[in-house]
């Protein structure tokens, strides 16, 4: 993972090179170079090379999927938003750039990712690369992180949030862009429809896993342990599932999705699949 990691690290630092103008290209490498753990774009190429394809073919892909994550993560800080002031244990893009430049910032990196795909990647059919933009654009609007954003604004102070609408706030919030990742690896790499839709089930698991963990260190870590605010999703009065399950049923949970998850890999090569196990283990075991 920090092999490919840092691979992502160098191509994501290529792609966003620093320009005219200067401001905005700051604000965007500013918030997309501040590490992280780079889960999706490492998953989308794990899930190329599990259908036999190289790690070229996913990159433009991979790089993508982090530059709306960050995009996602900047505009997700913005006081209109959550408010934030800290994110990957530095003051957020707001904090530093202004809340226009933030919001531009953002916008620019939703734009670029999509440009990137479309002419940077190489090696595959044109028409694998216009499924994957589809595939793309459609796990990041208003059917998926956009809903599950607007949907969790809205039950922030309600009362009678049950499980069902916060499974839906986190499969699209949260996994429909590890979903996205995951698919379009797959998709680049080559991989029949059984293929992609088995890994589409393994990626929707580890989407609810990644948002079941989060809550959970939310209410269990300190800010600095997390490199972000801690326990404020009950400063915002949000509903988590400690808040509806408990902190122990939330951790049975979390094993079961893992183990379903994984269910979805045995019938795939086991040594392909092994960097996807390991992934879904390091969400489900993660402590930041």
């Amino acid at each position: 993972m920090i092999e490919k990691a840092t691979r992502v690290n160098k191509a994501l630092d290529d792609a966003v090179s620093l320009r005219e103008p200067l401001k905005v290209h700051e604000a965007m490498r500013y918030s997309l170079l501040a590490g992280g753990k780079r889960v999706r774009p490492v998953l989308c190429l794990a899930a190329c090379e599990l259908v036999g394809g190289a790690e070229s073919m996913a990159m433009p892909a991979a790089c993508a999927v982090e530059m709306i994550h960050t995009m996602s993560l900047i505009h997700d800080d913005l006081p209109c938003m959550d408010n934030d002031d800290l994110r990957r244990g530095k003051p957020t893009n707001h904090k530093v750039f202004g809340e226009d430049v933030a919001v531009l910032a953002g916008d620019a990196l939703l734009a670029f990712a999509f440009e990137h795909i479309a002419v940077s990647t190489a090696g595959v059919s044109p028409a694998r690369i216009v499924r994957a933009i589809g595939e793309l654009a459609k796990s990041i609007g208003s059917e998926g992180l956009v809903a599950g954003q607007v949907v969790d604004i809205n039950s922030e102070g309600l009362s009678d949030v049950g499980l069902e609408r916060l499974e839906f706030i986190h499969l699209h919030k949260t996994a429909a862009l590890l979903e996205g990742a995951v698919v379009l690896g797959a998709i680049l790499g080559g991989g029949c429809d059984e293929d992609v839709e088995k890994l589409r089930k393994f990626a929707r698991y580890i989407g609810l896993l990644f948002q079941v963990v989060d809550d959970i260190l939310d209410v269990t870590k300190s800010s600095q342990e997390l490199g972000k605010t801690a326990g404020k999703d009950l400063v915002a009065d949000k509903v988590t599932y400690p808040k509806l399950l408990g902190i122990e049923k939330s951790k049975e949970f979390a094993q079961k999705l893992n183990s379903d998850a994984q269910d979805q890999l045995s019938g795939f090569d086991s040594n392909k699949s092994a960097p996807l196990i390991a992934l879904a283990n390091y969400i489900a075991y993660r402590q930041n």
